[in-house]
């Protein structure tokens, strides 16, 4: 589903902050940005690349686009698709965005208010490699309770992560 409030504001902070530096994949946006390169798609090759060579992510708050910037060690600022706003059927994105806020190069923006302020702090954003390309030993401990009937409560978080 398009993602036009995402594709504009940063269109728009690119504009007011001259910034010539952004590439974007925009699907199927409605909105035509004026100042970023973008395309709308891109073949997996060249979109893991772009990832490769960027400073930082910018995206909606998708598991795939936020779990590979943590396994490439890219800051990422996502913006959740709101129902409300027809962005998407329902909140989902609104839960992931709350359970990757907790990684310390995970920034989340709520409105596109928000995400300018957050823009504006791309350039001073730091990543870090903070997940492998396997689930943790804890999530498929859980899953292997799950699946043999003791599920029981999910383990809470611990300190420090």
């Amino acid at each position: 589903m398009p993602f036009d409030r995402l594709v504009e504001a940063v269109d728009q902070w690119a504009s007011t902050r001259n910034r010539v530096d952004v590439f974007a994949q925009i699907g199927q946006s409605g909105y035509r940005p004026q100042r970023i390169e973008c395309r709308q798609l891109l073949e997996p090759e060249e979109f893991r690349s772009r990832y490769k060579t960027a400073s930082a992510i910018v995206a909606h708050a998708g598991t795939g686009s936020i779990i590979t910037a943590l396994q490439m060690g890219k800051p990422i600022i996502i913006m959740p698709r709101r129902a409300s706003l027809m962005e998407t059927r329902n909140d989902h994105q609104v839960a992931t965005a709350e359970q990757f806020r907790k990684f310390p190069s995970v920034t989340v923006a709520w409105n596109e208010q928000e995400l300018a302020l957050r823009l504006d702090e791309i350039d001073g954003l730091v990543g870090q490699a903070s997940v492998g390309q396997y689930a943790s030993e804890e999530l498929l401990d859980v899953v292997r309770r799950f699946i043999d009937g003791g599920a029981g409560e999910l383990p809470t978080k611990r300190s420090g992560g």
